[in-house]
C-alpha cells in the first residue's frame, strides 16, 4: 500500500508526525507491505507547517491514482510576519490564535487540493483520513455531505452546518473515509488503520513500540441504535 500524508501551508505539525511515524512503522513491521511519503498538492516543495513555522519537505505530489491511503491534516497556529493577520487590516482588533486555523484552511481552497482530494474520494479504491481539522477541510470543500465524520470538539458544529454527520467520537469509520476527533488521535487513527489493513498482529506490535494503547471505540454506522440513557 502506499499511504500519501498531505502538506498545506499551515498544517498542524502532529496532526502530520503521528500517522506518518504510526504508519511507516507498521511498513517496516509488515516486510514493506506499506509505503509512506509526505506529498502537497504543489509537487516537492518545503511546506511550512502552523507550529513555530517548522518546516517539512512533501517529496512527491498528490496523487489519487498511485494512493492507496491519503491523510489529510488540519491546520494550527498561524504563518506570516509577526504583527500580520491573514486577510484583515492591521489593527482591525483582538485576534486569538484558533480564529486563524478556518482562515489557513480556507487559504487551501484556492489551491488545487480541492480537486485533488475529489478525486481520491471519488475512487472507492482510495480510503481518505483525516485528523482534527482535515476533515472540516474536506467540508468546506464540499465533500462531506452525508458522511460520518468527527473533528476537533469545536469544530463539530462546522460539520453538521456543512451537511456532514458530525459524531462525537475518537475515530470514526465511514468505510473509505475514515475520521480521527482531536491532535493527539492521529495516534489512535494511525493504529486503527493498520488494524484494518495489514491486520492486529502489525498495529499490536507498532502499539508496543510506541508504547500507546488506542483510546476508545471506533464508531460505525453498524448495529441498533441506542435509546437514550
Amino acid at each position: 500500500m502506499l499511504a500519501q500524508v498531505v502538506l498545506f501551508d499551515g498544517f498542524d505539525l502532529l496532526d502530520v508526525i503521528a500517522p506518518y511515524e504510526v504508519l511507516s512503522a507498521g511498513g517496516l513491521a509488515s516486510g514493506g507491505a506499506m509505503r509512506v511519503e509526505l506529498v502537497s498538492a504543489e509537487g516537492p516543495r518545503e511546506v511550512v507547517s502552523g507550529v513555530g513555522g517548522t518546516l517539512l519537505r512533501a517529496t512527491a505530489a498528490l496523487d489519487p491514482a498511485r494512493a492507496d491511503l491519503v491523510v489529510v491534516p488540519g491546520a494550527a497556529g498561524r504563518i506570516g510576519e509577526p504583527g500580520e493577520v491573514p486577510d484583515q487590516d492591521a489593527g482591525a482588533g483582538e485576534w486569538q490564535e484558533d480564529d486563524l486555523v478556518p482562515v489557513l484552511m480556507g487559504r487551501t481552497l484556492e489551491t488545487d487540493l480541492p480537486r485533488l482530494l475529489k478525486e481520491a474520494m471519488d475512487r472507492p479504491e482510495v480510503t481518505v483520513a483525516t485528523v482534527c481539522g482535515g476533515s472540516v477541510l474536506l467540508a468546506m470543500a464540499g465533500l462531506l455531505e452525508n458522511r460520518y465524520a468527527t473533528t476537533h470538539r469545536m469544530g463539530l458544529d462546522l460539520l453538521d452546518a456543512t451537511g456532514a454527520n458530525a459524531v462525537q467520537a475518537r475515530v470514526v469509520d465511514d468505510g473509505d473515509l475514515v475520521t480521527g476527533a482531536s491532535v493527539t488521535c492521529g495516534l489512535d487513527l494511525g493504529l486503527y488503520l493498520l488494524e484494518r489493513e495489514l491486520g492486529p498482529r502489525i498495529a499490536h506490535s507498532v502499539e508496543q513500540l510506541i508504547a500507546h494503547e488506542r483510546r476508545g471505540t471506533v464508531w460505525r454506522p453498524l448495529g441498533p441504535e441506542p435509546l437514550a440513557v
